[in-house]
């Protein structure tokens, strides 16, 4: 297994698959799941000749149970630090959900400043502001993440089946095709992170605003999402961010679901590639 140590002592876990002297692709997850997200991503990627890179989060997956830094500025450092570790150039940064707002912070911050980024992409992303403000009335209203706060705590395992068995993936609409091993295996991934980690996280990714993350990101960035969205609201999220991207270019999927990259992966895959080779 392979880590880098963060300079505030955090172990990072990465996993780091085929040619080195192939172009890098770097994956970054959602809430509250790994590098195991991925899965389809890396193999499809793998055998197109990318190497790909994904890492699990500080508090996420195999990486360190630390209790300090549970927010986008740390997320983003830690990416940076896998990144300056195995000395990846002409990478393809892709995010989705939490993992998307980590995109756009490391892309501006240390990315570009370090000339390491060729292009980015946002998948169901949070940026550039989740939470409902005056500001941005059509966010989400902080009684709902207080919600998710309260029942992470009264029972984590039932709280994290319920998202997982419902909106995450729409099988809770009438016509869903419930698949009973991704539900396992999102609640497997979630269950195997760090409970503080996840319930500062949902501060992390609600009440961020990475606008001028956007506004600072010059790469050629894709922001996807599905229009059945029941976690991130594609009208608060891919909409707005590429009227803020100075490179951006929008796709909207009709009926699918926030974690569509799983259960429509035959279809979102070919899509990324094409923009990472246009």
């Amino acid at each position: 297994m392979a880590f880098v140590t963060t300079p505030d002592g955090t172990e990072i876990f990465y996993k780091d698959w085929g040619p080195k002297d192939a172009q890098p692709i770097m994956f970054h997850h959602g809430w509250p799941l790994s590098a195991d997200d991925w899965d389809a991503q890396m193999l499809f990627f793998l055998a197109h000749g990318y190497r790909v890179i994904a890492h699990d989060r500080r508090g996420h997956g195999r990486s360190a149970q630390t209790d300090i830094g549970h927010d986008i500025d740390h997320y983003a450092a830690d990416a940076s630090a896998v990144v300056e570790h195995l000395d990846l150039r002409g990478t393809v940064h892709i995010g989705h959900s939490t993992g998307g707002g980590e995109v756009a912070r490391y892309v501006a911050r240390f990315g570009q400043p370090q000339g390491r980024v060729a292009k980015a992409i946002l998948v169901a992303a949070i940026p550039p502001l989740m939470l409902r403000t005056d500001a941005n009335p059509g966010g989400t209203p902080i009684e709902v993440f207080d919600g998710f706060r309260e029942a992470l705590a009264a029972n984590r395992a039932a709280f994290f089946l319920d998202v997982a068995a419902g909106p995450f993936y729409g099988f809770n609409r009438p016509d869903a095709a419930v698949s009973d091993a991704v539900i396992r295996n999102w609640w497997r991934q979630g269950m195997m992170g760090s409970a503080l980690a996840h319930y500062e996280g949902i501060k992390a990714f609600s009440e961020t605003d990475q606008t001028e993350d956007l506004k600072a990101i010059t790469v050629p960035t894709l922001s996807v999402q599905g229009d059945d969205d029941q976690v991130v609201p594609y009208t608060d999220a891919a909409l707005l961010q590429v009227k803020l991207l100075q490179k951006g270019t929008l796709k909207i999927y009709p009926g699918f679901p926030h974690g569509m990259l799983t259960t429509h992966a035959d279809v979102i895959n070919p899509d990324l590639l094409a923009f990472i080779t246009e």
